[in-house]
């Protein structure tokens, strides 16, 4: 079959690999349909995610048909499925208690020790996201094995196209969660820093929630008109001193709650980050943590951050006093997507949320290695890729 893999930085490309096949009982083999390109996987591209190797297959936002299931597993073939993007047993201590981003049973055990030198545990499985979370082949390819095919994937009614549930794989239940994590009470003020994917999410569902104001940041035009389409407020820091303009706009207060959808990779030409830029580039460090410095800044005193970004490695010039004086509270990691599919696949069934305004292109799986570069660097208009390995290339 053909599949997305990462070679290097900046160094993705369609190679030929063995198709997949049913390893345990309760694994199924899909037929992708549909699979997007994430900001996630711009780390993977820019090379900051370790344990990363050569011919690994990308790709973790996916769905397709059921083509082959183990004797365990519940799909039946020729079912429709979205797969989350976490891997979970769904019996675990973890699991029982809904928290599926944290099941250890996702990791396979050669792979544990990876993460437990760099965070202090194992990382909950990925599809397609190094081998620090598995070494799972990912769902940028004509096929993809699915362990736990029982626990993750939700089945989708006929008649519903692919590029309306789509992101239940991964970006609608982050920007839900990272709203839900930021507990939305009726009338606050809720600033999200990063209008991509997940932040525009974030920004449907902080109002959906209750919110009464939400503020959206950003430098792109175009993702600032996509969040206003929501009822957003924005914030072109390119133009405005962000602090000072949320200052303004909350009359003197902070918002009530603060999102950062940005994570390690933060543009902008601040001295802190500047710093970060060049310490990354020498080696010396691995994030760019200025959206997180400065949405603890803006939070209003007993307020709450929400952290849905990615951060990668240890991080410094990070405001603990800031954080503690001001008895804020931080929530993060990565989304339980499991327990949110039901409610959100009924939420966009009843139309209470759009999905498919975000979809700028729609290309076939071969076309990857240029949506890759495309998404890298055409921020601006290019604000979701879905790749289609049926589309034949024009």
């Amino acid at each position: 079959m053909k599949a997305l893999a990462w070679h290097g930085k900046h160094d993705v490309r369609i190679d030929n690999v063995p198709d997949p096949e049913i390893v345990n009982p309760r694994d199924a083999i899909i037929k992708v349909t549909s699979t997007a390109i994430c900001g996630s996987d711009l780390h993977l591209y820019d090379g900051y995610i370790p344990t990363m190797q050569a011919g690994d297959i990308l790709g973790h936002e996916f769905m397709g048909e059921v083509v082959e299931v183990g004797s365990r597993s519940t799909l039946k073939k020729g079912q429709r499925v979205v797969v989350p993007f976490t891997i979970a047993c769904g019996e675990c201590f973890h699991c029982g208690k809904h928290q599926y981003s944290a099941c250890p049973n996702g990791l396979p055990a050669d792979n544990q020790d990876i993460a437990r030198e760099l965070y202090g545990t194992e990382m909950s499985g990925l599809f397609g996201y190094s081998h620090m979370t598995g070494g799972y082949a990912g769902g940028q390819a004509e096929y993809v094995r699915v362990p736990f095919s029982d626990v993750g994937p939700i089945v989708i009614p006929d008649g519903v196209e692919d590029d309306k549930v789509l992101f239940l794989s991964d970006i609608l239940p982050t920007g839900w969660q990272a709203a839900e994590y930021a507990q939305i009470e009726p009338g606050d003020t809720v600033a999200v820093w990063g209008c991509g994917p997940v932040g525009l999410f974030a920004v449907q569902s902080a109002f959906l929630m209750g919110a009464e104001r939400v503020i959206a940041i950003d430098h792109y035009p175009h993702r600032l008109e996509l969040a206003k389409r929501f009822g957003a407020e924005t914030l072109n820091f390119k133009e405005s001193a962000t602090y000072e303009a949320l200052m303004e706009m909350t009359g003197g207060i902070g918002p009530d709650a603060v999102i950062d959808a940005v994570g390690l990779e933060a543009h902008g030409l601040f001295v802190d980050n500047v710093v970060d830029q060049v310490k990354a580039s020498l080696f010396l460090g691995t994030d760019r943590p200025h959206s997180i410095r400065q949405a603890i800044i803006a939070c209003r005193k007993g307020g709450r951050v929400s952290m849905p970004a990615v951060y990668g490695g240890f991080v410094d010039k990070f405001p603990l006093g800031a954080f503690m004086e001001k008895g804020l509270t931080l929530k993060t990691g990565q989304t339980h997507v499991q327990h949110y599919l039901p409610g959100l696949l009924n939420a966009i069934m009843e139309g209470k949320i759009e999905t498919e305004f975000l979809i700028s292109h729609r290309m076939p799986l071969n076309d990857a290695p240029k949506g890759y570069k495309m998404f890298h660097d055409e921020q601006n208009e290019t604000t979701k890729i879905v790749l289609k390995p049926g589309m034949v290339a024009a």
